[in-house]
């Protein structure tokens, strides 16, 4: 992943040199390989290239075309045997994907866009018409920001420049902290009023007196696949699989994939390995990472990955997670963080594998993000209900009813309501599990309900069938997850996702849902297709379970951290919380009682962002909240005499936490008197929360 910035005065004066020298260090760690730039009176775009490809090592960036447009690229095309041939009349011999978009776009104009299977962002400056374009893949998987003041446009892949050299403070965005609480913000958002992303599928038109956002690709809801036999969904799904993975091991460098032990990463290691056995990858090599805890008993993953490294006859990476030293909740302010997540020290396990990237000589990371979510991994059965409702098919809806209930243990009628209330607006069918959190400003909430409702829009009766509706809902969660992920830098890799192809996605999107979900049988299409390809352990596993516990035992352990975290917290401060409704759901959580320990988390990592914020030297120059966030004090960590302690708001006074007696039936409590009498009844609670991959 590459690195583009440029800065664009519409009232006709240069760019001030000074600006950019400020700018360039800032962006060089990200794209350490090349450097180009170019300027032209009022506009000035920066290039640092990270490259993966062997065509991008031929790259002159910005590309000046004919024309004199200025077109700055990152990212892969997939598709470059399929629009050689349409462009060979206005294309050099073996030319590189830059030059293929370029030719693109002299022909087709912002038509082209749609035509670039891949993932990409660009940016393309025409000198005739003096606007910008910046636009993004389907997916959304490269990061493109902008800024659009009275007198200047400015655009970068990564946030911090547009935050640290505006001259200016920035106000929080409140719809964007309510889309941390929930999950992840939209798309289009970033933390600060006044800067935006390119959304995906789209491109942004910016002229010096108005800019649009137009969506140029979506996906076909009237395209239907439909087979006689189970065998021949099976054919397509491998012929498109295996070209989803192909396409993503197009590298000059060894390739690095996650392997977790689960169907997703599993499949795609085995069948990259299956790849490679043919000859017909472009990388010589793959090399894999797995991610242990030996003091998790719910998490016991070797004995998969095992398998899996088992059938490639070589051993990956393996990491221990369980080991690591350094608090989680460690307030690091040595480098500006642009989003909340990113002021987290590096931990000793991202420092074990950038040493094992560097030592393997790995640029690209295989990712199976998606593959619970488009491969049926949820066995839900409302999507296949719905859509036999709509069709008017009632005698199969009768027959599925029937099955399903008789697999889900439930009563047919119940099932069928279930999938009838989703047709209605979602206030109405709000559960416990998407309902704001009882501890967040009530003031906040009713500002911003719509953002922290945690599940999308309903499901409309009449249009798309409702299965296509849940598949494109479900890949809009996708895209704000990989929004969120923002740039690595350390260690520096490109992010690819091989479950997010388009043409996968397609397939997918458009064969019947009882071919990926069947009564009893999550990823059913997948399971069947890969036999032979993944061990049979793996495809037969039921599920893998991601497991909770472990932050209940860092909430325990970094107690003292967390005191001091909360006696004055930012994030209450600042309207977003109840700091001491949310204390007393951090002890219901540490004392085994439900809660959602994930949304506890997102609270700490906002808090201490803000906290990385307000502790900067520059805060009084530039960035964000800067009176409010450095008039905040922070108070010292009460020194406890036994375990963790609570501190009443109220009136400061250090509260012993109380435990439910695990062997009362009541509601009766127990004193604890000591911290190891709290670590030892969490670790041996059996009711963890769990995410499963499927």
């Amino acid at each position: 992943m590459s690195v583009q910035f440029g800065r664009w005065n519409t009232d006709g004066k240069p760019v001030e040199p000074e600006y950019l020298e400020k700018v360039k260090p800032v962006i060089a760690p990200y794209g350490f390989d090349d450097s180009g730039s170019y300027s032209n009176t009022s506009i000035s775009i920066l290039y640092r290239a990270f490259h993966t490809t062997k065509e991008s090592r031929r790259e002159t960036q910005p590309l000046i075309t004919d024309s004199g447009a200025a077109i700055t690229w990152d990212g892969r095309l997939d598709n470059r045997a399929e629009l050689i041939r349409r462009l060979r009349n206005v294309l050099t011999i073996d030319p590189t994907d830059l030059s293929i978009v370029a030719a693109a776009y002299g022909e087709w104009g912002t038509d082209c866009f749609a035509k670039l299977i891949g993932d990409w962002a660009l940016s393309i400056w025409d000198t005739n018409s003096r606007s910008l374009l910046l636009a993004k893949d389907p997916i959304g998987t490269r990061p493109l920001h902008f800024s659009i003041e009275k007198d200047q446009v400015t655009w970068s892949t990564i946030l911090d420049p547009l935050v640290l050299f505006a001259g200016k403070t920035f106000a929080l965005n409140e719809k964007y902290v309510a889309g941390w609480f929930s999950f992840c913000p939209a798309t289009h958002l970033t933390p600060y009023v006044g800067i935006h992303s390119v959304p995906p599928s789209s491109f942004v038109a910016i002229r010096a007196e108005k800019h649009t956002t137009s969506r140029y690709w979506e996906f076909d809801s009237g395209k239907r696949i439909r087979y006689s036999t189970d065998a021949e969904y099976e054919e397509h799904f491998r012929a498109v699989f295996a070209q989803a993975v192909r396409r993503r091991l197009r590298s000059d460098s060894p390739i690095l994939a996650e392997l977790s032990g689960g169907i997703d990463s599993s499949s795609i290691v085995c069948m990259a390995d299956t790849i490679l056995a043919r000859g017909i990858a472009e990388t010589h090599r793959l090399d894999t990472v797995s991610y242990y805890d030996d003091s998790e008993p719910n998490w016991n993953e070797r004995p998969y990955f095992s398998k899996v490294e088992e059938k490639l006859g070589r051993t990956g990476c393996h990491i221990d997670v369980g080991a690591q030293k350094h608090s989680k909740f460690e307030l690091v302010t040595q480098n500006f963080a642009a989003t909340p997540g990113s002021h987290l020290r590096l931990s000793e396990f991202r420092e074990e594998l950038a040493a094992c990237m560097k030592s393997q000589g790995n640029r690209v990371t295989l990712s199976g993000i998606g593959g619970d979510e488009v491969m049926g991994g949820i066995p839900a059965a409302s999507p296949e209900l719905q859509d036999l409702l709509v069709t008017g098919r009632f005698r199969d809806l009768a027959h599925q009813l029937k099955v399903w209930a008789l697999d889900k243990r439930r009563p047919w009628f119940h099932l069928i309501a279930d999938a009838a209330l989703e047709f209605l607006p979602s206030g109405f069918v709000a559960t416990k599990a998407t309902r704001p959190a009882m501890w967040l400003n009530p003031k906040f909430v009713g500002r911003n309900r719509t953002a922290l409702l945690d599940h999308g829009s309903r499901v409309k009766l009449f249009g798309p069938l409702p299965s296509f509706q849940h598949n494109i809902s479900t890949l809009e969660v996708l895209r704000r997850q990989i929004a969120c992920l923002g740039v690595p830098s350390a260690p520096l890799c490109e992010k690819r996702y091989p479950y997010l192809d388009r043409d996968l996605l397609e397939f997918i999107y458009a064969i019947p849902r009882e071919q990926l979900v069947r009564p009893g049988q999550r990823r059913s299409l997948m399971r069947r297709a890969l036999g032979g390809i993944v061990p049979d352990e793996i495809l037969n596993r039921k599920r893998k379970a991601y497991v909770v516990r472990g932050l209940l035992r860092v909430l325990l352990e970094d107690w003292s951290n967390l005191q001091q975290l909360f006696r004055e917290p930012l994030s209450e401060q600042l309207g977003f919380i109840q700091a001491l409704k949310f204390s007393a759901a951090v002890e219901g959580a540490v004392l085994g009682r439900q809660e959602n320990i994930l949304r506890l988390e997102r609270i700490f990592d906002l808090e201490l962002w803000l906290r990385s914020l307000s502790g900067r030297a520059s805060m009084t120059h530039n960035p964000v909240l800067k009176e409010r966030l450095q008039s905040q004090p922070v108070a010292e960590p009460h020194e406890s005499s036994g375990g963790p302690e609570l501190i009443d708001r109220r009136n400061r006074v250090p509260m012993r936490p109380k435990v439910d007696n695990p062997n009362a039936k009541g509601g009766d409590t127990n004193d604890l008197p000591e911290t190891r009498s709290v670590r030892s009844w969490v670790r041996s609670s059996g009711d963890s929360e769990r995410l499963s991959e499927g």
